[in-house]
């Protein structure tokens, strides 16, 4: 199976309605910094290219299209990964999916977390904190509650 790639996205800006939110110029400049790290990844082949999936919120989409901006990919939008989404939603896609590409999931916290646990931990309750424009790399062989391996995990900060 494919790694997958669990990623917040950068900083917003607070406002109403909450799907409407934007990035503030530091999330965009996070989303940038992230999307340049993944870029040297892949030139340098340590990384494929991932298909990348975004929220229908504008920040996620916003952070998401820089990615795809930066890695020459075409985003696509999941309507199931949105703040207070289920994790096992997610999961049960990512079960359904072809091998192939990495599969890159811009999503929100709670739900970033909660994935993370589920996957790595077996249980959303033991989901990671996610900073802005954190991106979590996980590998598996089922994609499956517990079944995964947590292999990195780096914030903008860290770059």
């Amino acid at each position: 199976m494919p790694d997958v790639l669990i990623m917040r996205h950068g900083e917003a800006a607070p406002g109403f309605p909450d799907h409407a939110r934007r990035l503030t110029p530091n999330g965009e400049r996070e989303a940038e910094k992230m999307a340049r790290w993944l870029s040297q990844r892949v030139a340098a082949g340590e990384l494929l290219a991932p298909r990348i999936y975004a929220s229908p919120f504008v920040r996620a989409q916003k952070t998401a299209q820089t990615l795809c901006d930066a890695l020459g990919t075409s985003l696509e939008t999941l309507d199931f990964i949105t703040p207070d989404d289920s994790p096992h939603a997610v999961s049960d896609w990512l079960l359904e999916q072809p091998d192939g590409a990495p599969i890159m999931l811009v999503s929100h916290m709670p739900l970033v977390g909660d994935v993370t646990g589920l996957l790595v931990e077996g249980s959303p309750a033991q989901g990671i904190g996610f900073p802005t424009a954190a991106i979590a790399e996980l590998e598996a062989e089922i994609w499956a509650a517990g079944c995964a391996q947590l292999k990195r995990f780096t914030q903008p900060s860290q770059l």
